[in-house]
C-alpha cells in the first residue's frame, strides 16, 4: 500500500522544483509589483501607508487611450491571424498530409533565430529602397516609394508575422482530430458550404480557435519591442508606457500602478471576448434543412 501511494506521489515531487520555481520568479515579483502600486513612501523611502493616488493617476483620457490603442492592436492582430492561420491549418492538416511534417518543422524554424534578426529582415523589406517599394516600382503600380517603415502598418505586418504561428498550431491541433466525415454527411443532407462551416466546423473546432484568439490577442496588448522598433517610438502603446515608468530612476511604482491599471483593463476585456466568442461563434443547434427552408 505504501509502495503505491509513493508511487502515485512521485510524479508530483518531480514537479515540485518547477512549482517553486515559478513561484519565485513570476508569482512572487508578480505579488510585489502589485503590492508596490499601492504604497505610499516617503521622501526617504520608508512606507507610510497605502494609497490609491498612483491608481487614479492612470485613471486619465490620456492614458485611457493608450490601453484602448493597445487593445486595438491586440484585436486586430488577432482578428488578421485568425482569418489568415484557419486557412493553412486545413491546408495542413488536410491537403497536405504527406508533407503536414515538415510545413510543421518550416513554421517552428524562426522560433530558432534571434527576434532582432527578423525585424532586421522585414527593414529590408520595408525601408524606401527596399523589396517591396523596389518590386511595387518595377511593376509601375506606384511612381514613388512609400514611407511603409516607422507607422501603424510596418507594427501589423511585424505581429502577424510573430504571432501567426501562435494561431496556426491550435487551430491544426483542432483541425487534424475533426472527422470530416461530418462535412459530406452535411452536404448530402442539403447544406451549404457556409452552413456546414458555420453548423458543423467551427462548433467543433471553437477549442482550438478560442485558445489561439487569447494566445495571440494577450500578448500582443502588452507587446513592447515590435511597436519601439517597426513603430519608431511615434505610437504609445501599454508595453512603451510601462517600461518608460519601470526603467526610470524613481518611477518605478509608478510602472507597477500602471500595469495593474492595464492588467485590469485586460482582464475585463479579455472574459468579454470569451464570453462574445462562446456566445455567438457556437451556432443554435438547427438542422440544415430547416435552415435552408427557413432561407
Amino acid at each position: 500500500m505504501k509502495k503505491k501511494i509513493l508511487s502515485l506521489d512521485f510524479p508530483f515531487f518531480l514537479g515540485v522544483p518547477a512549482l517553486i520555481w515559478q513561484f519565485l520568479f513570476f508569482y512572487a515579483p508578480l505579488l510585489i509589483l502589485v503590492i508596490s502600486s499601492f504604497l505610499k513612501l516617503s521622501e526617504e523611502g520608508f512606507i507610510q501607508g497605502f494609497t490609491l493616488e498612483k491608481i487614479y493617476f492612470f485613471l486619465n483620457p490620456i492614458y485611457g487611450k493608450v490601453i484602448l490603442a493597445s487593445l486595438l492592436l491586440a484585436l486586430c492582430n488577432a482578428v488578421i491571424c485568425l482569418l489568415i492561420a484557419y486557412p493553412v491549418a486545413y491546408f495542413m492538416a488536410i491537403a497536405a498530409k504527406k508533407f503536414r511534417n515538415l510545413l510543421l518543422i518550416l513554421m517552428i524554424v524562426p522560433f530558432w533565430t534571434n527576434f532582432l534578426l527578423h525585424v532586421y529582415a522585414w527593414f529590408f523589406v520595408l525601408e524606401r529602397e527596399g523589396f517591396l517599394n523596389t518590386l511595387l516600382q518595377t511593376l509601375g503600380l506606384i511612381g514613388q516609394p512609400f514611407q511603409l517603415l516607422n507607422s501603424l502598418f510596418s507594427i501589423m505586418i511585424m505581429m502577424v508575422y510573430y504571432y501567426l504561428p501562435f494561431m496556426v498550431l491550435p487551430l491544426y491541433s483542432s483541425l487534424e482530430r475533426f472527422d470530416y466525415k461530418l462535412i459530406e454527411a452535411s452536404l448530402d443532407l442539403g447544406a451549404t458550404s457556409m452552413q456546414t462551416f458555420r453548423r458543423i466546423m467551427l462548433p467543433l473546432t471553437l477549442r482550438g480557435v478560442r485558445t489561439g484568439f487569447f494566445l495571440v490577442f494577450i500578448p500582443s496588448f502588452g507587446e513592447f519591442a515590435i511597436p519601439e522598433l517597426m513603430g519608431g517610438d511615434k505610437q504609445m502603446f501599454v508595453g512603451s508606457v510601462v517600461s518608460h515608468y519601470i526603467l526610470g530612476e524613481e518611477t518605478g511604482s509608478l510602472g507597477a500602478a500602471f500595469t495593474v491599471v492595464s492588467c485590469l483593463a485586460l482582464l475585463v476585456t479579455t472574459l468579454f471576448f470569451f464570453w462574445l466568442i462562446s456566445r455567438f461563434l457556437t451556432p443554435k443547434t438547427q438542422s440544415p434543412q430547416t435552415e435552408s427552408g427557413a432561407t
